[in-house]
């Protein structure tokens, strides 16, 4: 009998992540350090626009994000991949037509989405960043900001004997850019912007309290912080300065966090207008940006006076690893 064929180094591999904000794509080939990227797409969709009022899905937010994943249909075809994983976040689990809107996808792109739980989300977005990790550390606490929720992972310095991080425990708090930007409308003086600001933090901060609290219980009490998405690489950019987003920069980075949670309550105090001049920030992320410093800003208070870690990888770059260490091909360290 004859054995398997030897997995193809040449294959190419698609990561889908379709969140309440945003839909992404990458496609990705093995290489001797991990893998290179062969293609990407990135598109804001708003796809959780209004669902904390309606709990559903509005029809103009699902077209926005069916033309976007018509594209990325496009380009997985266009590339021949044949092995990916497609996946839908917070907006699909909690809308009451998610179910329905995920057959309308496959109807329209023959893209499957699959619609996981906030613990497979945690799990892939550690999966895709962990090797930022500082082994020498403190255990790790990841966050990971999305459109609908944001999730903190307690994570392990130390590789597991497979290489793979262990995740001590973790929470899932029901407010992201989206969810949280819709509790308060965009204030058109300082003063009301900064009440509203506080208001933010005020919802925000008694989850985190309670996850701080289970990891005072297991006598974590320090830790080194990585985050993950667009808030934290948007910001990281801004404070570094640079005039373009420039991954190469970013990636990798640390951010002291005082300063850090200087800038976001600097941009909370903005109008929509300014925060659109703000170089890395632009008028896509103008409105839902205050949200993501009220989010980034309750965990440097809980945590401050260190550094952040920035990683410009997670949900897509955990599911390729996951993808290509079936198929034995993923180079391991990376």
């Amino acid at each position: 009998m004859r054995g398997q064929p030897p997995p193809r180094r040449g294959r190419s591999y698609g990561a889908l992540d379709l969140g309440t904000n945003n839909c992404r794509l990458l496609i990705a080939r093995p290489s001797p350090d991990g893998f290179t990227v062969v293609d990407a797409y990135s598109r804001v969709v708003r796809l959780g626009e209004g669902l904390l009022e309606m709990g559903r899905l509005s029809e103009a937010a699902m077209d926005r994000t069916l033309a976007a994943l018509c594209a990325c249909a496009e380009k997985l075809a266009r590339r021949d991949v044949r092995l990916t994983r497609n996946v839908a976040t917070e907006a699909c689990r909690r809308a009451a037509n998610g179910a329905q809107f995920v057959e309308r996808v496959y109807e329209k792109t023959g893209i499957m989405l699959d619609v996981i739980s906030a613990a497979e989300e945690a799990r892939l977005a550690v999966l895709g960043c962990h090797m930022l990790i500082d082994v020498d550390g403190p255990p790790a606490l990841v966050f990971d900001i999305g459109g609908g929720s944001t999730e903190l992972m307690l994570v392990s310095p130390a590789r597991g004997h497979d290489g793979q991080p262990d995740i001590i425990d973790w929470i899932s708090l029901p407010w992201g850019v989206v969810s949280l930007a819709e509790t308060e409308p965009q204030w058109p003086c300082s003063q009301t912007r900064a009440q509203a600001y506080d208001r933010m933090l005020g919802r925000v901060m008694p989850d985190l309290e309670r996850f701080a609290a289970r990891l005072d219980a297991r006598g974590v009490r320090e830790v080194q912080l990585l985050g993950t998405s667009g808030t934290i690489t948007t910001l990281a950019s801004v404070q570094l300065g640079l005039p373009g987003y420039d991954r190469r920069q970013v990636d990798g980075c640390a951010i002291p966090t005082d300063p850090l949670a200087g800038l976001c309550l600097s941009i909370a105090h903005q109008s929509v207008a300014e925060r659109g001049r703000i170089a890395c920030v632009g008028a896509d992320r103008a409105e839902l940006i205050v949200a993501g410093c009220a989010i980034l800003d309750t965990i440097l208070r809980r945590w401050p006076g260190g550094r952040v870690k920035v990683a410009d990888r997670g949900i897509r770059e955990g599911i390729l690893r996951t993808l290509m260490g079936r198929d034995g091909v993923w180079a391991a360290g990376v």
